[in-house]
This record gives structure tokens, C-alpha cells and sequence, in this order.
């Protein structure tokens, strides 16, 4: 049996669309991006494809039913490392669907739609429930968001953490683990309020405006960078920056010699496991913004005013939140003068 015990204070910091748990009535029916989806009892063996979907079942107390992981960009938080080392890594990046398949899930949880969707690189959602086996898609990626666009598609409306919010509370709903969904919300809310409240404190520019750098195909070439609607968009308008890409995209290409023109007040690089790319390695960043004719005169660069942060925070995730953390912390210490 559940037991359940909530102190006004914390019931207060749950948004207000969120109830006291209480124990799932299966069938569970959900409209989840798009596709309407029926669980009919928790599921036992779970598949993940991405490391969202892989630390939010991890932070809901579910190891115990993740049978394999998949597409990872960062280090699993620490205080995951050891159960995540008992867990099989089907692969780093995408794993085939035959893999996934192979280990016989109830349930295969998704981080990116492009993985898992109408033409996903592991599979079509068809392809999986046509095999008695369901799908969950984490609502960051679809809500205000249309992948339709290709690549990593492109926002229709501002990333907000209430979808990521709904994604703990629909899993936790599936999982009969509702207790542990609200207070890993309830967690996650206080720190967002926290970092905010922490910039707010701070005595920072006006107009302060920054870039965030996710990686490039190859150095000095066209960089990925984060437009305007997605996560970076959304820590920046929290903590009142200026993004100096007007994009829609989640990541469009921009040229240096256009970034430079902006030149923006912070540069944020994104720190990653991962090595598809040259510009994964955030030592080669450095070295190409503190040495490249174009980048190393920006007011950033000069006045070392770059922020190193989790690849994984900087797409729509939980880790968004430390992400937002991370970042304000990073203000406290810079001077702006």
C-alpha cells in the first residue's frame, strides 16, 4: 500500500494543474504527441531512448523496471551511477530497433520524436505497437514544438517546464508511482523559483544578451546555437537575457562572423560525452574561441565570460532546470563593469 503525506507548503509549490497523488485506475488512456495510447497495467521491463526519458525514471525510484538505455550525451547524474552501471546500454547513440525489440518491453520510453515517431531513426510508433509494445514520448518534445520540420524541428510556441513537469506526472501515473512524481515536481519547481530569484538578486546589464553553442560539424564552420523557443530560450528569458539568435529553430546554424557582429555579453558552450562531431570536445571550443581571428575579439571571449554546461541541459529535459542553476550561479561570479 501507498502511504502519502504532504505539508501544505509543498502541496503549495506543485503548479496548480497537479493534484495529490492517488493510486492509478488502469487502463491508463493517454493522448500522448498525437497518438492515443493505452497501458494496461505498470510496466515491468522498459526500454529507454534517451537519457531524459532514462533519468526521470531513475529519479521516479523505476530502475527496477529499465531493461535498457540508450543515447546518451552526459554522465548519468551521479547519485544514479551505480544502478545505471547494473542497467545494459544498448548504445550510446541510437540503438536499432531489432535491439530494442530484443529485450522485450511492455514499454519503450523516448526522449526525441525523430527517434521513435512517424519516420524515427530507431522506429515508427506503428512498428512497436504493431509488437504488442508501447510507446511514451516525452511531451517536451512535441509540446509547442513541430518535428514535421525535419532535424531537430522547430518551435512553434515558448518551451515551458510545465511539459516537462507533465512528463513526470503521466509516467508517474503509469507506473502507480504518483508520490514520487509530485515530489520530484515539488523539487524541481522550488529550484527553478531559486535560480531565478537568484538572478534576480544580481545587479546585471539591462540588456545583457548571450549565445548559447551546442557543437558544429566541424570547427570553424557554421555552429549549431540555440534559437529563440527552446530550452536556452527559455533559461534566458527567465533570467531576463537577450538571446542574439532570432530563430524559431531548436538549433539553427549561424555563421561566426554574424555572432561576432552581435557580440553577445555571455557565451554558453555545451560539455558532452558524445564525439560525432569535432565541436563535441568542449576543450576544441575553447581553443577555437580563444584563437580564431573572428571569435577571439568577441566581448565574451575577451573578458572570459563562457559558461561550460551539460549538453543534456541545454535540450528540453529535467536537467533544463539545473541547467537554469548552473547558469545563474555562473552571473553570481562575473563582473560586468
Amino acid at each position: 500500500m501507498k502511504h502519502v503525506c504532504y505539508s501544505l507548503i509543498a502541496a503549495s509549490l506543485l503548479p496548480a494543474s497537479f493534484a495529490l497523488a492517488s493510486d492509478t485506475t488502469y487502463p491508463v488512456n493517454l493522448t500522448n504527441c498525437g497518438v492515443e495510447i493505452s497501458v494496461a497495467s505498470p510496466p515491468e521491463q522498459t526500454v529507454t531512448v534517451g537519457q531524459s526519458a532514462t533519468e526521470i525514471l531513475y529519479s521516479l525510484g523505476l530502475a527496477d523496471s529499465v531493461v535498457g538505455t540508450s543515447v546518451w550525451f552526459n554522465p548519468v547524474l551521479p547519485q544514479f551511477t551505480d544502478v545505471n552501471e547494473q542497467i545494459e546500454r544498448i548504445a550510446n547513440d541510437d540503438p536499432s530497433f531489432e535491439a530494442v525489440v530484443n529485450k522485450r518491453p511492455d514499454l519503450v520510453a523516448v526522449q526525441y520524436e525523430w527517434h521513435v515517431g512517424p519516420t524515427g531513426s530507431v522506429a515508427s510508433r506503428d512498428q512497436f505497437h504493431e509488437l504488442g509494445i508501447a510507446t511514451y514520448i516525452m511531451p517536451a518534445d512535441c509540446d509547442t514544438k513541430d518535428n514535421s520540420t525535419g532535424g531537430d524541428g522547430t518551435r512553434t510556441a515558448a518551451f515551458s517546464t510545465e511539459s516537462i513537469y507533465k512528463g513526470i506526472t503521466e509516467l508517474a501515473e503509469i507506473y502507480d508511482v504518483q508520490d514520487a512524481g509530485e515530489a520530484l515536481v515539488t523539487d524541481l519547481n522550488a529550484r527553478e523559483e531559486h535560480a531565478i530569484n537568484l538572478a534576480s538578486s544580481l545587479d546585471l546589464p539591462e540588456d545583457l544578451s548571450a549565445v548559447f553553442w551546442f557543437s558544429s560539424t566541424d570547427l570553424g564552420v557554421s555552429p549549431f546555437v540555440a534559437g529563440q523557443l527552446g530550452a536556452p530560450g527559455y533559461m534566458m528569458d527567465k533570467l531576463g537575457i537577450r538571446n542574439v539568435i532570432e530563430s524559431d529553430e531548436e538549433w539553427p546554424t549561424v555563421g561566426w562572423e554574424s555572432i561576432a557582429k552581435a557580440d553577445p555579453d555571455v557565451i554558453v558552450i555545451a560539455a558532452m560525452d558524445r564525439r560525432r562531431f569535432p565541436a563535441d570536445d568542449i576543450e576544441a571550443k575553447r581553443e577555437f574561441l580563444h584563437n580564431d581571428p573572428v571569435t577571439s575579439e568577441m566581448t565574451a571571449v575577451r573578458n572570459n565570460r563562457i559558461v561550460e554546461m551539460d549538453a543534456h541541459a541545454m535540450s528540453a529535459t529535467m536537467r533544463s532546470i539545473y541547467g537554469l542553476e548552473s547558469l545563474a550561479e555562473a552571473l553570481s561570479t562575473m563582473s560586468f563593469n
